[in-house]
């Protein structure tokens, strides 16, 4: 499923253009954003903040050294 976001401000001159444009297409769905602030504000509980924790997502490297490569 793929979700063509229309920010609210734009509605009225785009959604109706956009539904119409993707009325074939089954896979995609024309969605108002009506979010009016972030989730996350600087209003949160103080003590959710302690527990939410950040990590790297990246893979760790292979331990150990890469063996010489002879150029010759």
């Amino acid at each position: 499923m793929i979700y063509c976001v229309v920010p609210e401000a734009l509605e009225a001159e785009l959604f109706d253009k956009l539904t119409a444009y993707y009325a074939d297409d089954e896979n995609v769905t024309v969605i108002v954003d009506r979010r009016k602030s972030e989730r996350r504000g600087p209003n949160d509980d103080p003590a959710a903040a302690e527990q939410r924790e950040t990590r790297d997502r990246r893979r760790q490297r292979v331990p150990g050294e890469f063996p010489r490569i002879d150029p010759g």
